[in-house]
């Protein structure tokens, strides 16, 4: 059974939040009613604390970890390099087994990214059976999950 959030995250009295701080939102065109949502979300609460963003579309969520990566490398050469990412994507299960690799390859992917760049990846990309159940975490029952990964970002940062 899945927790219905981690109240203690949404807790921002619970450190000093870097200000300023420049960070990459990778979203998908896939479900972009509910990315739209996400980004949304996230983009509240870094303007809270005076975040710089960029925003990259990508198709899908197998290709957030390229862009990052792609991203990261274009970055570093400029002398621009983000604080961290957020990756926000939807992934729907469907009567196939294609939910299960495209949720193993962005996870994976982001793992890696995590792994191998100095800087967080943030893995807010919901993995839901079903849109109502997308729906209840774009700020319904569930919270919201874009709110939660900029929290999520800020906090990794100190």
């Amino acid at each position: 059974m899945a927790s219905t959030g981690n109240s203690n995250l949404l807790n921002t009295d619970t450190g000093i939040f870097k200000q300023d701080a420049f960070i990459v939102l990778v979203k998908t065109e896939w479900n972009a009613h509910i990315v739209d949502e996400l980004e949304a979300g996230c983009l509240r609460v870094l303007k809270q604390y005076n975040a710089r963003v960029e925003v990259l579309i990508v198709p899908g969520c197998v290709e957030i970890p390229f862009a990052i990566n792609r991203h990261w490398n274009k970055a570093k050469q400029q002398f621009d390099e983000p604080h961290a990412y957020i990756a926000l994507g939807t992934v729907i299960k469907g009567d196939t087994p294609h939910f299960d690799y495209v949720c193993k390859m962005v996870a994976d992917g982001i793992l890696q990214l995590n792994l191998m760049l100095p800087v967080p990846t943030i893995f807010g990309v919901l993995t839901v059976n079903t849109e109502e159940q997308a729906i209840e975490r774009i700020g319904g029952k569930h919270g919201h999950k874009g709110e939660e990964a900029a929290i999520t970002a800020l906090k990794m940062l100190e």
